[in-house]
């Protein structure tokens, strides 16, 4: 593998670096959960679009900047680099902007794509169901066709940021005699349409991170159908690949956090070297985040040259949850009982990070999951 920056490659860091450096606000956000938050997180991402940023690797006409893999990972390094701000409309750009160019008709590229990347409409996900978790072939919401639109009936939980959004993008079974993954239909939906009510689920640290969706006679219609109908499950798939994948969880991201462990360590030494343990620990961590960037560098190469990612995505998703949950308990442990003061804005950071960790091996599918799917797609291991 060649980790050589070809001149092209240095001079759109070089580019990106100068605009962050003069765009990236001075004074950090309110928390994107938090409705006054959501919309500063919002205005950012617009000021992002406008230089081509939001979603660098879709087409210029659909509001991207045309680049490949390769240069999207140099850009994250760059964004993550300078602790720029999170960004709010992950589910609609990276996992559902990803699917439309896969899955999409030119009509919906088009309607959709262009406003996802200024923000103008923000995404929420819409699969898990109170008995459809990470089994999601279990969903039952239903989408029965009449003429030229969907009647949608049913729920959907832990949507993340519904609360805020303006779309959710869902499975909802179309075919009433199906089970199990067959008979499945990906439809969008507007939040707005009459009988949908979105009720907030208040997450570990009492913000309204999470809701819950629920559809009753809502008309779709089949316009914003994505993909085949019946077919739902395939398109959804691709879904799940990226967001287990590369997209949701970029290798820079976990760079810059182990970066901040040892600096967090280097403070902290004489306390933290009472317990030798924490300094392999920061190492551990350290190595983990560089291990992934050369692995996801190693992936990127090869689909730049044809391939794809399949259940290797497994893998993915695996690695960097946990690599997330050992940064944050390595600096819980350098912080002591400090940690838990939230008055204290570092240690109130790593604890912030601590706590949203813990989902990392539940959301994207569990990893219990995940490691059903390594074992029978990957290894060919019966099922027991």
């Amino acid at each position: 593998m060649d980790l050589t920056y070809t001149p092209a490659q240095k001079a759109f860091r070089a580019q990106v670096r100068e605009w962050l450096k003069n765009n990236v606000p001075a004074e950090r956000l309110q928390s994107y959960d938090t409705r006054e938050g959501f919309e500063q997180h919002r205005q950012w991402e617009a000021k992002l679009a406008d230089a081509g940023y939001s979603a660098v690797t879709w087409p210029k006409d659909l509001g991207g900047s045309g680049c490949d893999l390769t240069e999207w990972l140099i850009f994250e390094e760059e964004y993550w680099a300078v602790d720029a701000p999170a960004r709010v409309n992950q589910n609609g750009i990276l996992l559902l902007g990803s699917t439309l160019m896969e899955f999409g008709t030119p009509e919906q590229k088009a309607r959709f794509l262009p406003r996802m990347a200024r923000c103008d409409d923000m995404w929420a996900q819409g699969w898990s169901e109170p008995n459809a978790g990470s089994d999601m072939a279990a969903i039952s919401s239903r989408a029965i066709r009449m003429g030229d639109k969907f009647i949608l009936n049913g729920q959907k939980i832990w949507s993340t940021r519904a609360i805020f959004a303006d779309w959710v993008f869902g499975l909802f079974r179309s075919d009433p005699t199906s089970s199990r993954h067959h008979g499945l239909s990906y439809i969008l939906v507007p939040l707005n349409t009459p009988g949908i009510t979105v009720r907030p689920i208040r997450a570990i640290n009492g913000r309204e991170h999470f809701a819950e969706i629920f559809f009753d006679d809502v008309e779709v219609p089949v316009e914003n159908l994505l993909g085949a109908e019946g077919k739902g499950w395939h398109v959804a798939m691709a879904t799940a690949g990226f967001e287990r994948g590369l997209l949701l969880r970029s290798p820079a991201r976990y760079q810059r956090s182990a970066q901040k462990l040892v600096d967090l360590y280097l403070r902290n030494q004489v306390d933290a070297d009472r317990d030798h343990s924490i300094r392999d620990a920061v190492l551990r961590a350290w190595q983990g985040a560089e291990a992934y960037t050369l692995s996801s560098y190693h992936t990127v190469g090869r689909l730049n040259k044809g391939a794809q990612i399949g259940a290797e995505a497994s893998t993915n998703k695996i690695v960097w949850s946990e690599l997330d949950i050992m940064i944050h308990e390595t600096a819980m442990r350098i912080l002591g009982a400090r940690a838990e003061l939230i008055d204290d804005a570092e240690a109130n950071e790593w604890l912030e990070g601590f706590l949203f960790s813990q989902a990392g091996p539940i959301y994207a599918g569990s990893n219990e999951i995940q490691r059903n799917i390594i074992a029978q797609r990957m290894l060919g291991l019966p099922k027991s």
